[in-house]
Formats: C-alpha cells, structure tokens, sequence
C-alpha cells in the first residue's frame, strides 16, 4: 500500500480526487480504489518540546537555568491534532511505500519528514520514501507531480535547512526572552518581553527610523535652472549640474546647500552664450517584471489596496486551496517552470473568464512571446504564483479576492507583452564654464504598461514629459536668456508602512552595517521567509511593541524601551540576515548543519552574558502581568520557537 501525506486537508482530498475510484473516507484518510490511501498532517502535529519538557525545574523562569540547550532534541505531540496524529502514524506503519507530499517549501518538507521520523520507520522504508511537488491544485496539475515523484533523500538537506533554523530559533528565543523578562521584571517592568533572532531587528528598523524622523533637522538646498535659446528661437530649459570643486557645499545626495553658491552661479550664466557640448539619444526597452513572489505580491497588494500582509497571505491561501485559481503561494521565487508554458493558453482564458476586466487584456496578448520569467535554472522547489487554468464565475469570489487575483492575473498576462520602449534625449550645454543638463523621455510603444491601472489626472509620470527638446548639433552656440533659483528643504525618511516594511525585510542588506555581510546578502537578502514575514509583523502588535497611525507604523513606547535597551548585535538586522544566508546555504548543501549551529551556540553564551547585565530602568511601571491560564493552556506562546523569531 502507497500512502500518501499532505500538509493538510484540503490536499490530502485534492491528492485522492485524481486517484482511482471508488473512494472510502476514514477518520482522517481516504482510502482508494487500488488499496492506496492518502492522509494529512493539520499543519504541524509535532512541535519542540517547551524546556519543562527537558528538566521539570524549568518550568519556573530563572536566570540560573540559562541557557538551556537541549543535549538530545524533543518534539511534543500538538494537544489539538493528537488524534490525527495517531491516525498517520498508524498507516505510516502499515504502508510499504510513503510519500511526502508537505508544501513545496523547507517548512512543508520538514512537517510530514518530522512525522515520518517520529513513527520509527525503518532505515530501509525512510530511504525509499518518494517526494511529490504540489504547487498547483488543479487535477491536471497534480496528476503531472504524482507522475513526476522524486526520492524524499533528495531534500534532506532543503529538510536540515528547516531543523536548524526551528532549533535556532527555539534556543535563542527561549533564553533570550526568558532573560529579558527576568531583567524587566528586576527592573519594575510588568509582563514578557518577547525576544526574537527576526522579531527584534524588524522592531529595531522602525525604532531606528522613528527616532532618525525625529532628530531630522530640514536644511535648505538650492537649484538653479535657466532657459537656453537658439539661434532660430527655439528654447529649452536645463538644469545646472554642480562640478567636483562644489562638494565641499553639497550633502551626500549631491545637493547643494550653500545659497550664495547658487545664486552666484545663476549671476554669472544670465544672458550669456553658451555651447552644446553633447547631444545624446537612445531609444530604450524595459522588459516586464517577473511575475509575483509573495513578498512582491504583498507589497503590491498594499501600495494598491492597502491591505496588511497578513490579509494578502490569507486571500492568496483561500484562492489557492478553496477556489484553485493560483499556483502555492507561500512561494519566494519569481521565475516560471518551461512546462508551464505549455498551458498558456488555458490558462488565459482562465483569466478571461474569472476576470471580466482583464478580457481585453488576454485579447491583445500575444502568446508567441516567451518572457525572461520562464527559466527552469532558477526555478527551486518552488516557482512564481501564477493563475492556474481553472476558470471560475467572479461573483463567486469576494471583492477583496478578486482584487488580489486580478494583481497575479495581470501580472502573468504582463509576460505575454512587449517591452516598454522609450526614447531618452539628453543635451548637455556648457554655459560660463557651468555644465547644464536637459533631458527627455518620450514613450514610444506603451507594451505591458497598457496594462497598469489608468492614473488619476495630474499624477503621470513625471519622468516622461511632454515638453520636446529642440534638435541642436554638438557645438552649436546657445543663449542664456532666463534663469531661477529653486529653493527646497531636505525632508526626512517617511516612516514605514506595510508595503515599505515587507520591502525592507526583503532587501534587508540595505540596512546591513557590516560589508562582508552585506556582499554575502546580494544573492540570499532577506529578512525572515515569505511563508512568516506577515506573521511576524503581525506578532509585533499582538505583543504591543508595534502600533499605526493610518497608514504609518510606529513603535510604541515600550517597543522603543526595549530595543534601547538592548545591545547592537540583537537589534540590527545583520546576525539575522547572515543566518538567513546561511540557512540557504545549507539547503544548497554549502554548508552543514553544526557549521552553522556552533558559532551560533557560541554567540548566544556572548549575548546571555551581557544582557544579564542590563536594567530596563526605562520599562519600569510599563507592562501588564499575564493573566493566570487553565492548567490545559499554560504553555507560554512566547516559549514556543515559531512565535520568536
């Protein structure tokens, strides 16, 4: 007997839907017309055990304890799914042959790996167990994986990538929030302070920038135009471009701050020849962007609808597994398999069909074109959210659905496209020894930016202008007959939104410190992982350290107490990001897994040791102390490694 384990439910019967028939549902499988049977997890059914479960003392919170680093790992049975549980481990048992069929991510194959360990099968039966991809629900879809299974040995190291990070997240934020509490705690403070190795510099990002908002001290900046005419009365207007001998009166963006400066430029210009000194033009192509990842998706989903992660995450689930219109979300790739273009054309009348506004966008495509985005070398265990080609009536789908649909539709449509093509004419211009610069960019063929929502009047880009530069020739002698001096105040940083948040976790090098992390990010940047960035910005304010002000989030009080507080190593995103990369690394087999926990082991003692020496003064009479829990739900979440990172 084949027995196969999904993630949850909802595939488990999508996986027996395409099985022979007759089918016979138990308590939590499906038996099927062969004698094979399918079966699920409901998420994780086992999880790290909470520290009691190591040594009962533990139960109490002291520093003594710390740190607690399990000699010989544990994982506890989830109270909840303990039936379903025993209900997989009885038909792991009983199958000759089993297969993994968790999500196509570190988390997926862990889940059912975990499971499959924890019911002591044999070497022999581990060793044989097949691997089945599933990133789209649609029974075509999951016919090609069932007939395209890989060995399950194959992902051991995707699985001990997934091992070390829940181990190292276990250990970290178990002592480092046990320690931190028990210094609050000393200190007056009332309640946990949750610490964790992705929490905690997320949190200090917005600290940071919160108080570099506040500090900001505007300064002015000036710059000078003038209006150039030529010999047959034609005009156009330049900008003046400051020289090297002007940085010491510039800031770092280059802007000048001195106004005497400017002012004795434009002096000089005014009503003066000048020469064209080069006249260059070229017309250029953007291709269209990749499609969807989730984070891009996110981002999206915000600057458009304003919607948080989290609910973006949870409508892409729904249209995922419910409605099977998109491929696995939770996915951190951009590029599509080559297989897939095979079902173009399903596909887009799929769209057509469940998104009546995009009718006239499949009309016009032109599915002989193939976009960068269909690449099986960048393809992981994974690959970009795409529409599937199940079609569907809209108005079986909410607003908000249909919102998010529609983003990952006209993305996809987007491939099918041609280039954004635009001209870009520059004319530089020496005038009193001054450099000027004129420039112009003109759309030539709209390409899949006909796509893209209409702009509201008065906000199109203001790149492409509809002024015209005149023609001029390289040498060709100029007049300056006007000129104005702009006067304009340097603004500070805007604080973070969800759509700038998520971006900032996704290109965390860009607020990495240290060079030889930061070259290391380029290819492995980010801050967490697509399937728990909105979780964890969502645990920021459950636990009170993170509040909006419309769109803005800032950080409360206590949040900004506590990353204060705290050393530099815990709150910047370095130690972070650096073992996000190198949690890749090991599932690209670059690295192993005591490579990564050691130095880790290490750098924790250093942390313990000096944060036991901190006060949070500034925390005292902050805080509310926990309420008292039935025996049933005493278990602490913030002990648990999936709600510390």
């Amino acid at each position: 007997m084949i027995l196969y384990i999904a993630e949850k439910p909802s595939v488990g019967r999508a996986v027996a839907a395409v099985l022979p028939k007759p089918h016979k549902s138990g308590d939590g499988f499906i038996t099927v017309g062969n004698g094979d049977v399918v079966t699920w997890c409901i998420g994780h059914l086992l999880e790290q055990a909470e520290p009691e479960a190591y040594n009962p003392d533990y139960k109490k919170w002291h520093k003594a304890h710390l740190p607690i680093i399990p000699s010989e790992w544990k994982h506890q049975v989830k109270p909840a799914t303990r039936k379903q549980l025993s209900v997989v481990k009885k038909l792991i048992k009983q199958a000759d042959v089993l297969v993994n069929m968790g999500d196509p991510d570190r988390v997926g194959q862990i889940l059912v790996d975990e499971v499959i360990n924890y019911s002591g099968v044999s070497k022999a039966k581990r060793m044989a167990t097949q691997r089945c991809l599933i990133s789209d629900m649609n029974p075509a879809a999951i016919t090609r994986s069932l007939n395209n299974m890989r060995r399950n040995i194959d992902f051991i190291a995707l699985a001990t990538s997934a091992l070390a990070r829940a181990r190292a997240d276990w250990l970290y934020g178990i002592n480092m929030t046990r320690l931190c509490t028990l210094q609050g705690q000393a200190s007056g403070y009332q309640g946990v302070l949750s610490v964790g190795r992705v929490q905690t510099p997320l949190l200090g990002l917005v600290v940071h920038r919160d108080i570099e908002i506040e500090n900001f001290i505007t300064k002015p900046f000036y710059d000078v135009f003038i209006t150039l005419q030529t010999d047959n009365k034609q005009t156009y207007s330049a900008k003046w471009k400051p020289s090297a001998a002007c940085e010491a009166y510039m800031d770092e963006d280059g802007r000048v701050l001195l106004k005497k400066l400017a002012e004795t430029v434009l002096k000089k210009v005014l009503n003066q020849s000048g020469q064209v000194r080069t006249v260059t033009e070229s017309v250029k192509k953007q291709a269209a962007p990749l499609s969807y990842n989730l984070s891009s998706l996110q981002i999206d989903a915000s600057k458009r609808f304003n919607f948080n992660a989290q609910k973006t995450l949870d409508i892409c689930q729904r249209l995922y597994e419910t409605h099977k219109l998109i491929t696995y979300p939770r996915s951190d790739c951009r590029y599509i398999p080559q297989g897939h273009y095979l079902d173009k054309d399903s596909v887009t009348q799929a769209i057509a069909h469940t998104s009546p506004t995009l009718a006239a966008a499949v009309t016009n495509a032109d599915l002989s074109l193939k976009s960068k985005a269909w690449d099986d070398g960048k393809v992981g265990a994974h690959h970009a959210i795409i529409p599937t080609s199940r079609a569907m009536d809209a108005s079986r789908l909410t607003a908000d659905e249909q919102k998010i649909y529609e983003l990952v539709a006209r993305q996809y449509l987007m491939q099918f496209y041609p280039a954004f093509t635009y001209q870009e004419k520059q004319i530089d211009t020496e005038v009193s020894g001054g450099l000027f610069i004129s420039r112009q960019k003109e759309v030539l063929h709209k390409g899949w930016k006909a796509l893209l929502p209409e702009r509201k009047a008065g906000t199109e880009d203001s790149e492409f202008s509809a002024t015209q530069l005149p023609n001029v020739s390289k040498g060709e002698t100029v007049q300056c007959i006007d000129g104005r001096l702009d006067e304009k105040q340097t603004s500070p940083p805007k604080h973070f939104t969800d759509a700038t948040l998520l971006a900032a976790m996704t290109g965390i090098a860009r607020y990495v410190s240290d060079p030889e992390i930061k070259k290391v990010l380029r290819e492995t940047d980010g801050l967490g992982t697509e399937a728990t960035r909105a979780g964890i910005i969502e645990l920021l304010f459950k636990r009170g350290f993170l509040t909006k002000q419309g769109k803005e989030i800032h950080a409360t009080e206590v949040g900004r107490r506590l990353i204060l507080a705290l050393p530099e190593t815990m709150v910047l995103p370095d130690m972070t990001a650096h073992w996000e990369s190198q949690l890749e690394a090991i599932a690209e087999k670059r690295m192993s897994y005591n490579q990564f926990m050691n130095p880790m082991l290490e750098g924790l003692n250093n942390l313990i040791q000096h944060v036991g020496r901190i006060h949070f003064a500034g925390l005292k009479g902050h805080g509310k102390a926990p309420r008292r829990r039935k025996a049933a739900a005493r278990r602490s979440p913030y002990n648990r490694p999936k709600a510390t990172k």
